[in-house]
């Protein structure tokens, strides 16, 4: 049996690599853990987790088909689990960075119920900040 203990990486092809890894470190939060330039590569550190973000015109990319766009993505949503999470605070530091944030939905989670926001990265991609479960999680 396998016991999964919580997400390690995901991975998102990018038509602009820097406006990513900019959006995901000013934006998300993530720090940017290692870059291996000859594979057009970017992890991204996001808590215990990583998020890697490969350049769809380099090594790794080309392998993968057609740019992500309008009509077609590379992941439905990315969901980020916020530690201290504030509605407040979470909407004040989206709004400081010029990102559109959705309204506050109480959505299920691996911790239970509890507040999420949803945002889109430069490339469209749909990135849900998630809050703790909350007392009837």
């Amino acid at each position: 049996m396998i016991e999964l203990k919580h997400l390690d990486h995901l991975v998102i092809r990018a038509k602009d690599l820097e406006a990513m890894i900019g959006f995901y470190c000013t934006v998300v939060g993530c720090t940017i853990d290692k870059r291996v330039a000859e594979l057009g590569l970017a992890h991204l550190r996001a808590g215990t987790s990583m998020i890697d973000v490969i350049a769809v015109d380099g090594k790794l990319g080309l392998m993968g088909g057609a740019p992500p766009d309008k009509e077609g993505r590379n992941l439905d949503h990315l969901c980020l689990r916020v530690e201290n999470f504030s509605v407040e605070n979470v909407l004040a530091h989206l709004q400081a960075c010029g990102v559109e944030a959705s309204e506050v939905y109480q959505n299920y989670g691996a911790e239970g119920y509890g507040a999420s926001i949803y945002i889109k990265d430069p490339e469209g991609n749909t990135i849900e900040l998630k809050g703790p479960a909350d007392e009837n999680g």
